[in-house]
């Protein structure tokens, strides 16, 4: 069963950027964790393939539970994509659809509503550049 971090109310904000291919690099922000830095091995599919997405849950809630709930989750988090995608399956609305599989087998997934992830703008991406490039020098000794 994966972990949904109570149906995404714990997830507050993140990003992700697939520009190097073959790997996955961001930050995302959980309830009881803070900002935890994300290295995943693979790609985005379908059209944010190659490319940098933001995400904001306007249902986040900064629950204390959660801390004692996540206990296992690694920080940070290293892994492998399962699918990252705007359009995860044919029969599905689309909707932004984050899974993956930490360096440990834990199942992970964040599901959240067509507007509340996007593709980033040059100057947001301009923003997130030297976070990426820290979390990429920094993780990338630790892959297994």
């Amino acid at each position: 069963m994966a972990e949904k971090f109570a149906n995404a109310r714990w997830v507050k904000e993140g990003f992700l950027d697939n520009r190097i291919v073959g790997s996955v690099i961001g930050q995302i922000t959980f309830a009881g964790l803070e900002n935890v830095d994300v290295y995943l091995v693979g790609d985005f599919v379908g059209e944010i393939a190659g490319k940098v997405i933001g995400f904001r849950n306007p249902r986040f809630l900064d629950d204390p539970q959660a801390g004692e709930s996540l206990y296992d989750f690694s920080v940070p988090q290293l892994g492998k994509v399962s699918l990252m995608s705007f359009d995860p399956h044919p029969l599905l609305e689309p909707h932004p659809y984050f899974e993956w599989f930490s360096a440990h087998q834990q199942h992970y997934r964040i599901e959240l509503q067509p507007d509340e992830a996007w593709l980033l703008s040059e100057i947001e991406r301009d923003a997130v550049e030297d976070q990426a490039q820290r979390i990429r020098q920094e993780l990338t000794p630790l892959l297994p």
